[in-house]
């Protein structure tokens, strides 16, 4: 079985989460299955693994409708993209789409990277369900990472096909903290800081937490970051990093005492997962998909609410609880690896395999 998986999506300086996901499962089928990868700028190389591939358009390109005439020639037997995208007609080849989550139905804003005609496209395509439906219609299977998303789709009615798991996963191989050693007085937070993120919660919270220092690890516009620098308490420590490379953002998860996120709606949360297989305890809002994620081991809280933020963080920081707290992640996160996503997409393969047959 010939799998080809679109690697289009992936960045070509640092990963965002897709562009993460995609490498990481790339990485992980490749071990057990025949895979090649398409790409759409040679520069994506440099953050994928090191498997055949083969140079198309990008995906956001007008001839992206007629992209399965490139990729009918390469004879795979099941093409699987990490998005729901990708165009399908003419397609001689299995096809799994994946849809990560539905957030951008509730919060309609679209990443600031886009082109702008792109980001008008992608308010439009986002008021109604039936584009959607549309283009899910035409894989053979649908994929997904979370039970969450799965029941919003089935609630939503989004497709016809089958929707199967293919999870997410932290990063592998990398010894967690020992709890014995305790931690640092910050807190981290990792992720973009658009308004469904509910960072502005955060900085509340700081005024209850004056012997903390919450760090905002990822990059930010000139214009949020003054936006959000206005709102940090007086006599509060706040440091915004503007970007961190891979290594020092897991040197900083290990001295921290929590990763936090109040995020009112997410597609997984993966650092959340990151942290946990670090032993670093998370603290996080309380939502469907977070509750998902953590198990009974993350500090849940109201997002809505900076004090009982500030309240989480002063009852995980005592000691007895810390140390269990960070021992008890270390376990939850081993639920998630991605030789078990790529078990999932094999087999994912093979059904659709079995379906065209038939």
């Amino acid at each position: 079985m010939k799998i080809v998986i679109d690697a289009r999506f992936t960045r070509t300086d640092h990963h965002d989460g897709i562009s993460r996901y995609g490498a990481s499962l790339i990485a992980a089928t490749a071990k057990i299955a025949d895979v090649s990868m398409l790409i759409s700028d040679t520069r994506q190389l440099a953050l994928l693994p090191e498997v055949p591939y083969t140079l198309i358009n990008s995906p956001l390109s007008p001839t992206e409708l007629f992209v399965a005439r490139k990729v009918n020639p390469l004879g795979a037997d099941v093409v699987v993209c990490p998005m729901q995208t990708m165009g399908t007609w003419g397609r001689k080849y299995g096809l799994v789409l994946t849809l990560h989550d539905l957030i951008y139905y509730e919060h309609p804003a679209p990443p600031g990277f886009l082109p702008a005609p792109v980001r008008l496209l992608w308010r439009l395509y986002h008021k109604a369900f039936w584009p959607q439906r549309l283009l899910l219609n035409r894989a053979d299977i649908v994929a997904t990472i979370s039970r969450t998303t799965e029941a919003l789709m089935s609630k939503y009615r989004l497709t016809q096909r089958a929707v199967r798991i293919v999870g997410n996963a932290p990063q592998p191989a990398q010894d967690p903290r020992d709890p014995a050693a305790g931690a640092d007085k910050t807190i981290l937070y990792m992720g973009s800081f658009m308004p469904y993120k509910n960072v502005e919660t955060l900085l509340q919270g700081m005024s209850g937490l004056p012997e903390f220092t919450l760090h905002l690890l990822s990059r930010i516009t000139p214009q949020r970051r003054a936006e959000l620098e206005v709102m940090v308490p007086p006599g509060t420590h706040v440091v915004f990093h503007n970007g961190v490379t891979d290594g020092e953002y897991t040197e900083l998860l290990k001295r921290t005492t929590a990763l936090v996120s109040l995020s009112k709606a997410e597609g997984y949360g993966l650092p959340l997962v990151e942290a946990m297989a670090l032993g670093t305890p998370v603290i996080a809002s309380d939502i469907p998909i977070f509750r998902e994620v953590g198990g009974d081991v993350v500090s849940y809280v109201d997002p809505g609410s900076a004090p009982a933020f500030a309240a989480a963080v002063t009852r995980l920081a005592e000691a007895g609880h810390w140390e269990e707290t960070s021992r008890l992640s270390v376990q939850r996160a081993g639920v998630f690896s991605w030789d078990e996503s790529a078990r999932q997409l094999v087999a994912v393969a093979a059904e659709v395999m079995a379906l065209r047959a038939r």
